[in-house]
């Protein structure tokens, strides 16, 4: 039987001056005669000859080489391997064998050079709802000020921190979480093992989300205003935290001047005609703004205008470019359904629109981290390089909660099985770069969704399977604030409870294990950096290993009974020793034993 083995990776690619060296590994019988790299330049595919190595990387292992030159050509090296014999060819790409081409974006890539900021792959993220996280004291008296909340009809609520979140006002009802209140936990933070933060929107908004935007150059005061983002922004420099904005571009709020639905005392465009904004927004013929999904307070902003993108994203002090600048110098902006973005009341243009922000961004500062929110498949964009990354549902969050949880993105019940989530996860990786993969923003939850604690119902003994791929997945992991101590919730607004700063009602062990696995992930650089190749997938079980360099580190997640996993020949296992890291399972002669709903982590070393 033939197989084969490559990844993205030293020690499969190395760099060396001016050349990429690519090696693949082939077993068994009746290996090809020949075989050639599948490679381009300026994306004409081209035909490189492969030769074999004369010394064997491991026992039974037959290696060949070749070189892509990187003097010319793209950046993204795309290639794969042609196998051919006397009378027959196959090919090999990150999915495995075809009898055909692969398509051009279903191959291996790698970015050489990389553009991307490189400091993300290290880190880890804690997504921060702003209002429910942490209330500082003293408050200033603005903080808690009453006012009419138009779109929900209503005043907004005030309510004590212990009190329960209701579906009542969701919009409306604020606790008082500011962003002092994050300063004052980022002791907290440190100990879990968080290093970098993305917050919810913070500028000013009538509704305790924010997305409804009054005002993109100043903080919302019940956050603590411009100067709490200051202090917050000159904390988590001193303490070492990356920093992250939510850029809401796809619509304003209806209460912003430029729209001012309310008559509040501008020229905005919602009533006049002749308002110098008028034509940021689209109307229809009878003269209604067209919004976002239906929710009027929400107008859509139409990119068609020439000053609108001056003032987004284009211009030299534009929005974009103002928070990434000194003294607030963000580390970049995840952008809010930013695949809806554009023109016309649409999304016509959307990728110009979508690579404008993301050049304005990096001209500002070369190492903001763009960030995309997609639900559906982020890969046009990514391929494009508009964004740096996307929030991973389609290729994280779905299929695990498919795997663990049996439901899909939309609650309806899904069961899969290990092969079919397996090969869910490695089809929508097989088209992005390595780089890529490794910046992806990968999540169990979010302010968006059900938790996940609250979506696996009576298998929650399940969560530690979840936690454990968050961190050992290609992508850089997140923790949804108070996932970490057990906080659950079902859709929004229930998602959106305060965090339970009583211990008592923290799952200190829960805890322990998000720390254990950030410090895992600090100390290895296969979980940081490494290629993934799943080694077996069936039924209850997927295996698979992160490969840097000389570093391997196995993962197991069972989510049925206890069981025994029989691995094949696999060269990418062959080590001296392994090291169990995390849970109880055992290894020996490519045998797992696995104890029953468990997940299970070996190291080399």
């Amino acid at each position: 039987m033939l197989n084969a083995w490559h990844l993205p990776v030293a020690p499969f690619v190395k760099q060396n001056k001016d050349k990429l060296q690519v090696v693949l590994w082939l077993t068994g019988d009746a290996l090809p005669l020949r075989v050639t790299l599948r490679a381009e330049h300026d994306n004409e595919e081209i035909s490189i000859r492969m030769r074999p190595l004369r010394s064997a990387p491991k026992p039974g292992v037959t290696a060949w080489r070749a070189e892509i030159d990187l003097t010319n050509g793209q950046p993204r090296r795309r290639y794969s391997f042609k196998l051919l014999w006397d009378d027959r060819q196959i090919w090999f790409t990150p999915q495995g064998f075809s009898r055909f081409p692969p398509a051009r974006l279903e191959q291996f890539a790698v970015d050489a050079p990389d553009s991307g900021p490189q400091w993300v792959a290290d880190q880890v993220f804690y997504q921060i709802f702003i209002d429910r996280f942490a209330r500082s004291l003293p408050r200033e008296s603005s903080q808690d000020n009453l006012y009419y909340h138009h779109a929900a009809g209503q005043n907004i609520e005030l309510r004590s921190w212990d009190e329960p979140v209701t579906a009542h006002a969701g919009g409306s009802t604020f606790y008082g979480g500011d962003l002092d209140g994050i300063s004052e936990k980022l002791p907290y933070l440190k100990k879990l093992g968080v290093t970098a933060l993305y917050l919810n929107p913070v500028f000013t908004a009538p509704s305790v989300h924010k997305y409804d935007t009054e005002d993109y150059r100043h903080v919302d005061p019940q956050f603590g205003g411009d100067g709490a983002l200051l202090r917050l922004r000159e904390n988590t420099h001193r303490e070492g935290f990356r920093l992250l904005l939510d850029g809401v571009f796809n619509h304003s709020g209806d209460s912003h001047a430029w729209f001012d639905r309310h008559n509040r005392g501008t020229t905005g465009a919602c009533h006049n005609p002749a308002s110098p904004w008028r034509s940021w927004y689209s109307f229809s013929a009878d003269g209604r703004a067209l919004d976002w999904l239906g929710y009027p307070s929400l107008p859509k902003l139409d990119y068609q205008d020439p000053s609108l993108v001056e003032e987004i994203y284009g211009g030299e002090d534009s929005i974009v470019r103002h928070w990434l600048k000194a003294p607030w110098s963000m580390d970049g902006w995840r952008l809010d359904v930013v695949h809806m973005l554009g023109e016309a009341g649409g999304a016509r243009n959307n990728l110009l629109h979508v690579t404008g922000i993301s050049q304005a961004a990096k001209e500002t500062n070369p190492d903001a981290y763009i960030v995309g929110e997609h639900f559906g498949d982020a890969r046009q964009w990514l391929q494009a390089d508009a964004e740096d990354a996307a929030m991973n549902y389609r290729g994280f969050t779905v299929p695990v909660w498919g795997f663990l949880a049996n439901t899909d993105i939309s609650y309806d019940p899904q069961h899969i099985d290990a092969q079919t989530c397996a090969a869910w996860m490695n089809n929508y990786r097989a088209g992005l770069s390595h780089q890529q993969q490794l910046r992806m923003f990968n999540q169990l939850d979010s302010h968006d969704t059900a938790r996940f604690i609250s979506l696996l119902g009576k298998q929650v003994d399940r969560m530690p399977l979840g936690v454990v791929w968050l961190f050992t997945w290609p992508g850089v992991p997140c923790i949804y604030y108070g996932d970490e101590v057990g906080l659950d919730g079902n859709n929004d607004p229930f998602c959106r409870k305060t965090f339970p700063w009583d211990k008592k009602q923290q799952d200190a062990t829960l805890f322990a294990l998000y720390q254990q696995m950030a410090t895992l992930r600090k100390k290895s650089r296969a979980l940081r950096y490494g290629g993934c190749q799943v080694v077996s997938a069936e039924g209850d079980v997927v295996v698979f290993v992160r490969v840097y360099q000389h570093e391997r580190v196995l993962v197991a997640i069972n989510r049925g009974e206890a069981c025994e996993v029989v691995l094949s020949d696999v060269p990418l296992l062959d080590v001296p020793a392994w090291q169990c890291k995390v849970g109880t399972g055992t290894i020996e002669d490519n045998v797992l034993s696995l104890p029953a709903v468990s997940a299970t982590i070996w190291r080399n070393r």
